[in-house]
């Protein structure tokens, strides 16, 4: 997306140090090793970097300028232009870009399923819509800005994920993306360890309404905690499954009844119907055709790392080890229980869970050991934290072995389960379970 210098100064407030450009079109970047020539760098500041140290390298690779927070600058650089904060000048560059082009934007958080939310939203909605997301998971300030630079001048709709590490960052997000619709899929325990209790995580939360335009819509699962703490008067719009009928359940494939309409998604997970709903909603909020939407759903695709499977060996291995949290692990477990005999089970350890991590994580085995299914299941748990769920898993007479690291579970799944065997992968990612799958192929020695 380009500026002219007027919409820079404008918009970041930035004072003009120095121009001796002929050029009027610019792009932002933030990296000196994928900048353009032509482009401004703009140094981003963090707790062990500084930009700034690098605005000689920005100018050497192409740079026609750059924005400071000091007196120094090179020499070369053909535009200098100060600022107070370099990250408070992006976003609001970013805002600049949100009010001149004017899509209708959505923002979308959560606990858990933001992701997948955002990404089953955007196969619906671009059935009708030029529509552009947040790229992967990149639901922080920055990620948000770069969402915004990189947004075609044609989009109509706009997605944007937003992630949380404490109170006021969603706020802070909100203020600068201005939501026309506010998605919220659940404030369950993910982060409690950062935020000390669930009504401050449903707080967190629902800071995305703090500026969702007073005409907008807000939509959000049926939570009692949600209702409590989302202060907006315009709107709203709860759901859960308690409103679906759900008439099919397969690997890979959920056919279900909302609101007197029947719609397909081609993967498996109660949960995932769930998250499917505010897109339906919104599509109809948008004025979207029942076939519209209901095309939107059925062409959806899980995303890498979740639900991915996987021939290796001739095992069947299916790994939704991007992240996990207590209400995570068991809707993909008991999911994934539902769907497959005989099943083989990894469970990793859980993070960011603080002072309840044990208890936690003895509450996920609890839930799971009380399912009326899966009771032939044999679970592999991993970690300290995990021998907790393995720990109450046992003590209801299920099949637990508990090891200390992926080499020494891989190494148990090769001499010990049957080939054909359809293995689930789930933990948090600093558990690193794509090491499994290597262990397994032979790509790293066991």
């Amino acid at each position: 997306m380009m500026f002219n210098l007027d919409e820079i100064i404008e918009a970041s407030g930035a004072e003009l140090i120095k121009n001796i450009s002929d050029s009027d079109d610019f792009k932002i970047s933030t990296d000196t090793r994928t900048l353009e020539t032509g482009d401004l760098y703009l140094p981003l500041k963090g707790a062990s970097f500084d930009g700034e140290n690098f605005l000689s390298k920005a100018i050497e690779n192409g740079a026609i300028g750059c924005f400071i927070t000091k007196d120094e600058f090179p020499e070369k650089a053909k535009i200098v232009l100060k600022v107070k904060n370099t990250l408070d000048a992006y976003l609001a560059l970013a805002r600049f870009l949100r009010r001149k082009y004017n899509p209708k934007t959505i923002a979308i958080t959560g606990s858990s399923g933001k992701t997948t939310t955002k990404e089953i939203v955007y196969s619906v909605l671009s059935q009708k819509f030029s529509t552009h997301k947040t790229f992967s998971n990149h639901n922080n300030e920055i990620g948000f800005c770069e969402t915004l630079m990189n947004m075609p001048e044609d989009c109509e709709i706009l997605i944007v994920e937003m992630g949380m590490r404490g109170l006021g960052e969603i706020e802070l997000l909100s203020r600068y993306s201005e939501p026309d619709f506010a998605v919220i899929t659940n404030a369950g325990s993910a982060h409690i360890g950062r935020l000390g209790s669930l009504d401050n995580i449903a707080k967190a939360k629902c800071e995305i309404v703090h500026y969702l335009k007073k005409n907008g819509t807000f939509i959000a699962q049926s939570n009692d905690r949600i209702k409590k703490f989302a202060n907006f008067e315009g709107e709203k719009i709860y759901y859960s499954l308690s409103d679906v009928d759900i008439l099919d359940r397969q690997p890979a494939f959920s056919r279900f009844i909302y609101r007197g309409k029947e719609y397909v998604l081609n993967v498996e997970g109660d949960y995932n119907i769930e998250n499917s709903l505010s897109a339906i909603n919104l599509g109809y909020k948008l004025g979207m055709t029942y076939d519209e939407i209901y095309r939107g759903l059925a062409s959806y695709r899980s995303i890498e790392k979740r639900w991915e499977l996987q021939e290796v060996r001739g095992y069947k291995i299916i790994n939704d080890s991007y992240n996990a949290n207590p209400d995570s692990m068991k809707a993909a477990v008991s999911t994934f229980l539902r769907h497959y005999e005989n099943p083989v089970l990894v469970l990793g350890d859980m993070g960011e869970l603080g002072d309840m991590e044990c208890e936690l994580h003895c509450e996920v085995g609890k839930y799971l050991a009380s399912l009326p299914y899966g009771k032939n299941a044999k679970y592999l748990v991993v970690g300290k934290l995990a021998e907790n769920i393995g720990n109450e898993l046992a003590s209801s007479g299920l099949f637990v072995k508990h090891f200390e690291n992926n080499k020494q579970v891989s190494n148990y799944i090769i001499n010990n389960v049957a080939v054909g065997t359809t293995i689930f992968l789930k933990a948090s990612r600093s558990m690193k379970f794509e090491e499994i799958i290597e262990f397994v192929k032979g790509e790293i020695k066991v």
